[in-house]
């Protein structure tokens, strides 16, 4: 077993009313020995902007901005943009966000070069109805009945007006380009699935179309074990390491008392990140503490962004959906962990 060190709570709700709520699941990425953080900040209402704050160390604050720093703009995100990740790809930051429109739930980007000034991409995962998901993976051959079981559970054409589409969040790319691509991980439940395109704009109706009639391929993790039995998502981006691509996603399990959200690891090969290699068999950690345990949802710790700092590690995460908090392992202890559990096929 790993040793892993809560460090507590490190960033709560303000009397502002962008984040009067909630502060969760925060995208984290190290700079000139900066550590920034934009975070999902829930407002009055229940509608989420990403605020921003810096960290001058693992776990104290430098800086918080006083309004968000990104807020909707456009139809697709008008109830909220939700859970950011950040990478920087050869200079650039690519944010991904879950854009909420009041009925969909799904996967966006914006892109910046000095975490001031955005560039919005909209939606970057597939738009598509249930129905015609299920035709076209099941094209080839039955898929998993879970997802139906997750993904049709409204079963109504349109709600409030708006098309119903399946639901595809979790969107976190690779730090670097892979053989000279994009590489990402999506989640369309209970899977995990990764992509790769030269560019954004290949990701069109077309792309999408032949991915899922081929989803089988495009399944990178699925759940395996009993903490994760339900369904898993990706959590931080991947971490590149000497063992592989250190991947710290989120399992899920159904109790009488709901869902339990836990942080696990894995590693993907390197050279060809579709291929998982190892993962733990058990929760690198999971809800125990009582502001885990309690809250907006209870029962979560759901990872978003890590750091490493002196050979440590330090994960990011929202705690019962309500604020935020940093637990601290060895990276190397990780990793020798890790390999010690192979993925046999």
């Amino acid at each position: 077993m790993i040793e892993v060190i809560k460090e507590g709570i490190v960033l709560q709700t303000t009397t502002s009313k962008f984040e009067n709520e909630g502060v969760l699941n925060p995208g984290v990425i190290k700079l000139a020995g900066v550590i920034h953080l934009c975070y999902r900040a829930v407002g009055t209402g229940n509608h989420s902007t990403i605020g921003y704050c810096q960290f001058e160390s693992p776990l104290k604050m430098s800086h918080r901005h006083d309004t968000p720093l990104l807020s909707p703009e456009f139809d697709y995100e008008s109830q909220g943009l939700e859970d950011p990740r950040i990478v920087c790809v050869e200079g650039l930051y690519y944010l991904t966000y879950t854009a909420f429109d009041g009925v969909n739930a799904l996967g966006a980007l914006a892109t910046t070069k000095d975490l001031i000034h955005f560039e919005r991409h909209g939606i970057i995962v597939p738009q598509i109805t249930f129905d015609d998901f299920s035709m076209l993976a099941g094209s080839e051959g039955e898929i998993n009945v879970k997802y139906a079981r997750y993904n049709n559970h409204e079963r109504a054409d349109k709600l409030n007006g708006t098309r119903v589409l399946l639901w595809d969040k979790n969107l976190i790319f690779f730090p670097r380009r892979i053989d000279g691509k994009l590489h990402f991980i999506h989640r369309i439940k209970p899977d995990i699935q990764i992509a790769s395109v030269s560019e954004i704009s290949e990701l069109n109706k077309e792309y999408w179309e032949d991915y899922i009639t081929h989803l089988p391929e495009h399944i990178v993790m699925a759940p395996r074990f009993d903490h994760e039995v339900s369904y898993i998502g990706g959590g931080c981006p991947p971490i590149e390491t000497t063992a592989g691509w250190l991947l710290i996603y989120h399992g899920v399990h159904d109790t009488l008392e709901g869902y339990v959200y836990s942080a696990c690891a894995a590693l993907l090969k390197l050279d060809e990140p579709e291929v998982e290699i190892a993962r733990l068999p058990y929760p690198l950690f999971k809800p125990e503490l009582e502001w885990e345990r309690k809250g907006e949802v209870n029962n979560v710790c759901f990872p978003t962004g890590a750091v490493v700092v002196a050979e440590r590690l330090y994960i990011y995460y929202g705690a019962a959906d309500a604020l935020i908090a940093c637990a601290s392992l060895n990276l190397s202890d990780l990793l020798k962990e890790l390999i010690t559990y192979p993925i046999t096929r």
